[in-house]
């Protein structure tokens, strides 16, 4: 004869019911103890390096002002106001944009100096040229100026040759400053001083001398 089983009213059955579920599990909370310590141990690590990246940053910016002030030589002379005390960032960034505007100028001036020297090489060259010619047109004609003249014919040609370039010089001149009245010279000698014009104007004048003389 088969014995009845335990009866589910038997209270032994309900205490064994409940150490058996599994809402219980040691193992379950083990779980969730490991995965809340990795969640703050990556929070920890992103604290970190994000510490570390704006130390980093920090680091870049002084050395930077270091830089500038090993550069810039304002930076470098003493500041009696101040006394011994560190520069700050904002009297760094000052001297340097000052030193900056200084060297924008120096270069500007620098450039038009050497506008004015090219100038005065080229004037230079033109009267190298007009000197080569006239030795060249002497070589040409030895025995050409051998009937002497007088002082006066000599002092007709050189007064018809200035009074022939002063006109177009009146005419291009500017007296508005120094400044504009040396680059009109320049631009006048270039242009009108040039070996053909100027061969052409003493070619006039010789014309005309010769033409009263004889």
């Amino acid at each position: 004869m088969t014995e009845p089983g335990p009866s589910p009213e038997d209270p032994w059955v309900k205490v064994e019911y409940a150490y058996s579920d599994n809402s219980l599990d040691p193992d379950d909370e083990d779980s969730d103890y490991h995965q809340e310590s990795y969640k703050e141990s990556y929070k920890d690590r992103r604290r970190r390096a994000h510490t570390q990246a704006e130390q980093k940053r920090r680091d870049a910016i002084k050395r930077g002002y270091d830089d500038l002030q090993t550069i810039v030589p304002t930076c470098q002379q003493q500041d009696f106001s101040i006394g011994s005390q560190k520069l700050s960032k904002a009297i760094v960034l000052q001297k340097t944009i000052d030193y900056i505007q200084f060297l924008h100028k120096e270069k500007k001036k620098q450039e038009e100096e050497v506008s004015t020297l090219r100038k005065d090489v080229m004037a230079l060259k033109i009267m190298k040229v007009n000197y080569e010619q006239i030795v060249k047109a002497h070589q040409d004609n030895p025995h050409e100026g051998e009937d002497q003249v007088s002082d006066q014919v000599k002092f007709n040609v050189f007064q018809g040759i200035m009074d022939s370039l002063f006109q177009s010089f009146n005419a291009s001149i500017s007296v508005a400053s120094f400044q504009e009245l040396s680059a009109c010279v320049f631009s006048w000698i270039e242009e009108h001083c040039k070996p053909q014009t100027l061969r052409e104007i003493v070619t006039g004048v010789l014309h005309q001398l010769k033409n009263q003389l004889y």
